[in-house]
């Protein structure tokens, strides 16, 4: 077993392993484990930090797999949303985002056991979350080419966008878009903190 040192970070404990461990050793005990933690494998570190998709995100990623789901209705999109799904995106880098695109092409090439780099993913960040473990994943994302990353703040009711070295704040009625890699993903602001109603 492993020694795990304890941050604090305000009020979310992160977890970091103080002795390096390899890929086998960390696939074979941490990811399978079906916990209230979430385990990334940064450098041959284990990251753990409590598992951050909670019911109060739940209408935010509702209102995104809604649009998704419509779209591909249409016709105008396809691929997979899928949510907490690990991959490989460098070579030492293992994440889990809260909500990665996959394209059709993608699927086939997971269903055949090739690592795939999603080329869209969303972090809803909660006022728990660390700043600087937060942009060390944008960092890793951008180093893996993601083309559109969304980071969502629920507190601010702010979206902010990454293409490539830039980032744009939204709120209000502005235009959230994944385009390049998905045109027609477009929603505002006020649309992905919507609550429903009954």
């Amino acid at each position: 077993m492993t020694a795990i040192g304890a941050q604090q970070e305000g009020e979310l404990k992160v977890y970091s392993q103080q002795v390096k461990i390899s890929w086998e050793d960390f696939e074979c005990e941490y990811l399978s484990r079906e916990d209230e933690w979430k385990y990334e494998w940064i450098n041959g570190y284990v990251e753990k930090t409590k598992r951050t998709m909670n019911q109060y995100q739940f209408f935010i990623l509702n209102n995104l797999k809604d649009l998704f789901d419509e779209l591909k209705i249409e016709g105008k999109i396809s691929g997979y949303l899928g949510v907490e799904m690990d991959a490989y995106f460098l070579e030492n880098i293992h994440r889990i985002p809260d909500v990665a695109y996959y394209s059709l092409a993608q699927n086939v090439k997971m269903a055949a056991g090739e690592n795939q780099v999603p080329e869209f993913v969303i972090e809803i960040i909660l006022k728990t979350d660390n700043i600087n473990r937060v942009n060390r994943k944008v960092q890793n994302y951008r180093e893996a080419k993601v083309a559109v990353i969304w980071h969502v703040f629920p507190e601010l009711e702010e979206v902010h966008i990454y293409h490539d070295d830039k980032m744009v704040i939204l709120k209000g009625t502005r235009i959230c878009s994944a385009a390049p890699i998905l045109s027609d993903f477009e929603i505002t602001v006020n649309d992905v903190f919507k609550k429903p109603t009954v």
